[in-house]
């Protein structure tokens, strides 16, 4: 039956997801690995390695795009990345699908990665941290559910309320007036945060909304819209799908429903059209009048 699926529940599955369980695994046992050189052994060498700068970008250290999640600062700054990750990711998962979101946490880090070499080009230094990847997964939490309420504790301790849409807005918000006067003057350390990093993720996270999740892989449509919360609502004519599955046959509709639910077992349920989310809605209005 429809309902007996994860990804047909009213509400995503909070079960354990192995390709989050794997990326949060890399972000502690990288921590570790940082710590156990650097402090312990006192030979920084993963941290080299492995943390993105802009003299080592430029002379060909590519794979630092991808690496620079593994270090942080602190534990502090690695719990509030892994926060933003799980909280946000296990509901992401069963809707994206596994190998989708692993590609989203690998673009978030290589855009975050690029928009800071871009922007600290001149000014050196260097990033770490896995807080753009946080940003992406939030932005995609927010475009796929805007006005779903979610709480968290301010400071580890005061409970707040606030809907996804909002709380993009605001931190991404905070993330452009850091950019503007602290990054670009070249005052990186000033509040000690990397807004390009989050900036690069904001973006990767509605681009996947935009561009992927919304229509598939395989898309033609290039005009640049917002999503439906960032936009004014306005009535528009609905265009009628060019073809309809026959409800009232009961053979038609659970073969339709079969072939859907095996796109979603091979592609996520981010590949569907708008036809098949419509088939898979009646299929299951009617599952619930019998």
């Amino acid at each position: 039956m429809l309902s007996d699926r994860s990804y047909m529940r009213e509400e995503p599955s909070h079960s354990s997801a192995s390709m989050l369980t794997w990326l949060i695994c890399a972000l502690i046992a990288g921590f570790f690995v940082q710590n156990i050189f650097g402090i312990y052994l006192h030979q920084p060498i993963f941290f080299t390695a492995a943390a993105l700068s802009s003299y080592h970008l430029a002379h060909g250290w590519v794979w630092t795009l991808f690496t620079y999640p593994l270090l942080h600062e602190s534990v502090w700054h690695l719990l509030g990345s892994l926060l933003f990750i799980f909280y946000f990711g296990r509901d992401l998962q069963p809707v994206l699908g596994e190998k989708r979101l692993a590609w989203l946490a690998l673009t978030a880090s290589a855009v975050g990665g690029l928009f800071w070499f871009a922007t600290n080009f001149a000014h050196g230094g260097e990033v770490i941290g896995a807080s753009g990847i946080g940003m992406a997964f939030l932005t995609a939490f927010a475009c796929l559910w805007p006005n779903r309420p979610i709480t968290f504790l301010l400071f580890f301790v005061l409970p707040v309320t606030i809907r996804p849409k909002w709380l993009v807005w605001v931190l991404g918000g905070i993330d452009v007036i850091g950019f503007l006067f602290n990054e670009i003057p070249g005052q990186l350390h000033s509040d000690g945060i990397a807004h390009s990093v989050h900036l690069g993720g904001l973006l990767t996270g509605w681009l996947y909304f935009r561009y992927v999740h919304d229509r598939g892989w395989g898309g033609s449509r290039v005009a640049i819209e917002l999503p439906k919360w960032m936009r004014k609502s306005r009535s528009s004519a609905v265009a009628q799908p060019a073809f309809q599955v026959n409800v009232n046959s009961p053979t038609d509709m659970r073969a339709e429903v079969d072939r859907i639910l095996d796109k979603i077992n091979s592609h996520g349920f981010g590949a569907l059209t708008t036809e098949e989310k419509r088939v898979l809605d009646n299929a299951r209005d009617l599952l619930t009048r019998r």
